[in-house]
């Protein structure tokens, strides 16, 4: 065999995947339950659990039974959970009212998650469309967004879980064509109008 020039490469990776000691040395990612968010649904009721038909083995619980769930969950280590409501269509409507309503669905929520299982870190998402009649992550009129009508409706919305308070909340509001970062900006501003702090 003819002898080959060698390649002037500056790095040659393969020989940090030879053993598994070294490949275990220098592998970048390591998942653990420490890093799972456990994604739950809640609606009202009682004793009630609806599977999710586009979710196969996920599903919406009443408050009872997302209690027990969780408890099942932070007892195998998941240490967060991020929660989605299901409003009654009768509850929604065009501003998405019930979104920062302070006794609604996801305040309620909150609250008795952090009496049966106080070390859970709790995920709540700021965003209208679970509370709008139109399913829409905005306020729609004549077909169009309202963006700032939208964004000061989101920031009663996180006002209100901010008097609950989850840990963290997740600003999911996604306004067409609006960019995320001046969503972003508005909302804060909107949260500091109302708390009285710009």
């Amino acid at each position: 065999m003819p002898k080959t020039k060698p390649l002037s490469l500056i790095h040659r990776p393969r020989r940090l995947r030879r053993t598994a000691a070294l490949r275990s040395l220098v592998q970048e990612n390591h998942l653990t339950v420490n890093d799972l968010i456990y994604p739950l649904f809640v609606m009202e009721g009682e004793n009630k659990q609806e599977e999710i038909v586009s979710m196969p083995g996920s599903y919406r619980y009443s408050l009872d039974l997302l209690l027990k769930e969780i408890g099942e969950a932070f007892g195998l280590g998941i240490k967060a959970i991020a929660l989605f409501p299901l409003v009654p269509d009768e509850k929604k409507d065009n501003q998405g009212t019930e979104g920062y309503n302070a006794d609604g669905l996801v305040q309620q929520t909150v609250k008795a998650i952090k009496k049966e299982v106080p070390d859970i870190t709790i995920i709540t998402d700021v965003a209208l469309d679970p509370f709008s009649t139109y399913g829409h992550d905005g306020i729609v009129e004549d077909g169009k967004i309202l963006n700032d009508e939208t964004v000061a409706v989101l920031a009663k919305m996180a006002v209100s879980q901010l008097n609950t308070p989850p840990p963290i909340m997740d600003l999911s509001g996604m306004l067409c064509p609006q960019p995320l970062n001046l969503g972003i900006k508005r909302l804060i501003k909107w949260i500091q109008l109302i708390l009285g702090r710009a």
